[in-house]
């Protein structure tokens, strides 16, 4: 498999609730950065669309300029689930992530995969039975997550925990401000869940063995992501892993690109504004929410 199809897992499932215990490095530029926004209109309705990464170093001054301004000016924030305190996706993770009783992920590796997983955790003081008892897709999950988390990116300072926070300094205005979860945690994991055995394992061998490539990866997304490089982001996310596994691009991008776009129309008839965040791979490349909303007859325009 290509380097493509670790990026969009990267982007796409950054699950840290499991791993909290590794303390964070110092990673973030002061600097403020500038990622891509768009907006579309009709009639009384706007809908800032902002792509977001999930987790973030500490410090990441990215809720600035037009992205600080079409936020404070929303009545509406919509992310891809509201779960604010993480208890829903707890429950989802618990009921999809073990393997049936009886069944364990060593068995399923071959010997040097096996040694090689064993290998990639020691490095961070974890046991090679970590991950026995969960299933390939998580282990793969979980897995690719260690080297961010070691950076010191956190989904506590992420774009969605971000503006949780902006969100609740406005509680004291006069205009009520909704809260809206476009999907839920069950059902994103699901799409990782439902995927063959054959293909969970081929992508866990995946993140074995491009490991050590992850920081590299880290690194040109977040660079990309800054300054609103979104044709960039689109090829390091989306365009090789499709070629490489058209399922799970399917699964994880594309099927998703139609929910949102579909949301989106139906948002549309009804007035307000609305500061959409979902993750950044949806709004690049072939196939994204604006490709699909184009196809539909709605423009969708580049603010910043």
């Amino acid at each position: 498999m290509k380097p493509g199809l670790l990026r969009a897992l990267l982007r796409r499932f950054a699950l840290a609730l499991l791993l909290a215990g590794l303390a964070p490095a110092a990673y973030a530029d002061p600097a403020p950065l500038h990622p891509a926004l768009w907006k579309v209109t009709r009639h009384g309705t706007t809908i800032w669309l902002f792509g977001t990464i999930h987790m973030l170093p500490p410090g990441t001054r990215w809720l600035t300029g037009p992205v600080a301004h079409a936020a404070d000016t929303a009545d509406e924030i919509a992310t891809e689930i509201d779960d604010p305190d993480g208890s829903a996706t707890r429950l989802a993770l618990a009921a999809r992530s073990a393997l049936p009783p009886g069944e364990h992920l060593s068995a399923m590796l071959p010997d040097d995969e096996r040694a090689a997983l064993t290998e990639r955790l020691a490095r961070f003081g974890l046991g090679a039975d970590r991950f026995d008892g969960d299933r390939p897709w998580y282990a793969a999950v979980a897995l690719s997550t260690l080297p961010l988390l070691r950076r010191g990116f956190d989904a506590k300072t992420g774009v969605e925990a971000g503006l949780a926070a902006r969100l609740a300094e406005r509680k004291g205005a006069e205009r009520k401000v909704v809260r809206t979860g476009i999907e839920t945690p069950d059902g994103q994991l699901a799409a990782l869940d439902s995927l063959p055995r054959a293909s969970q394992l081929a992508y866990l061998k995946t993140v074995i063995d491009q490991f050590d490539t992850i920081d590299g990866e880290i690194d040109a997304m977040f660079d990309a992501w800054g300054k609103g490089d979104a044709a960039g982001l689109a090829r390091m996310m989306n365009e090789d892993e499709g070629k490489d596994d058209p399922l799970l691009i399917q699964r994880l991008i594309l099927d998703r690109n139609r929910g949102f776009a579909a949301w989106i129309r139906a948002r549309l008839a009804r007035p307000g504004t609305v500061f959409m965040a979902i993750g950044a791979g949806h709004l690049a490349g072939a196939g994204s929410v604006q490709d699909v909303l184009a196809h539909s007859g709605i423009r969708v325009e580049r603010v910043q």
